[in-house]
């Protein structure tokens, strides 16, 4: 019986890594749910599963009396951190959005859990701090992303022979054969309308725009130790081949599965077991065929500041984290087209200086500074609507 804190219980990921645990009851515990400000469906989360600790970013005008003393309840902006420390629980699955998951994955190493790493902006902001951190604690650092997720599990089957090439695929999203100038005005509906995928509305902006597999060429590069020149992207349309991992002999293992997150929630989740999703199995005789694109540039430029962030080093990645952070806000709220995205980021980039081998303080004020620096040429006239 393992105990797990969800981070972002209320969300995509949380959700599903509680339909996992429910599955699963005699394997896992749920101690912890926190919640940025969903507070009723929170509450249904304590009702069924009865944490020791709930808590919400946004403290809510009253909590039912029927759980209102079914567990402690934490509140305020620094609740994450607060209920890591607090908790009684072996892992913290963290799957909340945004770079405020950088503390609490560094407390939760520093406090001895095992992180089960759904939220990608701790590794692209923090990547060097988080490793070490991870390394200090004796834990391996395990991934819940579908793409991180593959490469993990093609990676155990390594034998201590060295990778090569990691290939993380992507679906190219619901823009994939659109022309440039049409990306440059898609709206928000047409952005949000994944084709395989069910996500949040930040990151499924994210996938549209690729800036999503920008980011995690970022988190590979910490994650598997990898020189960013040998991480690959292909875009693979079907989403069945989750990610690949070449060796020196030429080999590539492959990670297959329908396109469903309960998997790769659940592998974090019970490693190094497998235990059954319930979910849809691959029918191989009904496919037609697994197709593959190399990613055009020049309609995606969102991809190539992740190498660009890599090269700089640093807390580039902070920057660029922060930087495209406010421009999906601004985008979701009509304030910039959907192109200008990372049009805004690269400018950000370019404006705000990297601090090397940074503190976590100093990656904090990188990101505050690139948002400042962002919102500041929001103001310009060439990206207004």
């Amino acid at each position: 019986m393992r105990k797990l804190a969800i981070l972002g219980s209320t969300g995509s990921i949380g959700t599903q890594a509680l339909d996992v645990a429910a599955r699963h009851a005699d394997r896992f515990q749920v101690t912890a749910l926190v919640a940025h400000s969903s507070s009723e469906r929170l509450f249904e989360q304590v009702r069924a599963f009865r944490p020791q600790i709930a808590a919400l970013t946004v403290e809510p005008a009253q909590i039912p009396d029927d759980i209102k003393n079914a567990c402690q309840w934490m509140f305020g902006e620094d609740v994450l951190t607060r209920v890591v420390r607090a908790c009684d629980a072996d892992d913290v699955l963290v799957s909340v959005v945004g770079v405020v998951g950088l503390a609490a994955v560094m407390e939760a190493l520093s406090c001895g859990k095992r992180v089960l790493l759904a939220n990608k902006e701790p590794l692209v902001a923090g990547g060097e701090l988080v490793t070490a951190a991870a390394k200090a604690a004796g834990h391996p650092l395990l991934p819940v992303d579908s793409e991180h997720s593959a490469i993990f599990q093609c990676l155990q089957g390594a034998q201590g022979n060295r990778p090569e090439r990691l290939i993380l695929t992507a679906s190219g999203g619901p823009f994939r054969t659109w022309d440039k100038a049409d990306i440059m005005n898609a709206t928000k509906e047409q952005a949000l309308r994944h084709p395989n995928w069910s996500m949040g509305r930040k990151i499924t902006i994210d996938s549209a725009s690729m800036m999503n597999k920008a980011l995690e060429v970022i988190e590979a590069r910490w994650l598997f130790d990898m020189p960013p020149e040998r991480i690959d992207v292909l875009i693979h349309p079907q989403s069945v081949i989750h990610s690949m991992v070449e060796y020196a002999d030429g080999a590539v293992i492959a990670q297959l599965g329908t396109p469903d997150m309960r998997l790769p929630i659940l592998y974090a989740m019970s490693w190094p077991e497998r235990l059954p999703t319930g979910g849809q199995r691959l029918d191989f005789a009904r496919m037609r065929a697994l197709t593959f694109e190399e990613p055009d540039p020049d309609r995606f430029p969102g991809l190539g500041l992740a190498y660009a962030a890599l090269r700089a080093g640093g807390t580039m990645g902070a920057i660029l984290n922060g930087a495209n952070e406010v421009a999906v806000d601004a985008f979701l709220h009509d304030r910039i087209r959907f192109g200008q995205i990372a049009q805004l980021v690269e400018e950000t980039m370019q404006a705000v200086p990297v601090c090397s081998h940074p503190t976590l303080e100093q990656v904090f004020e990188s990101d505050r500074l690139a948002r400042a620096k962002a919102c500041e040429l929001l103001k310009d006239g060439r990206y207004a609507l």
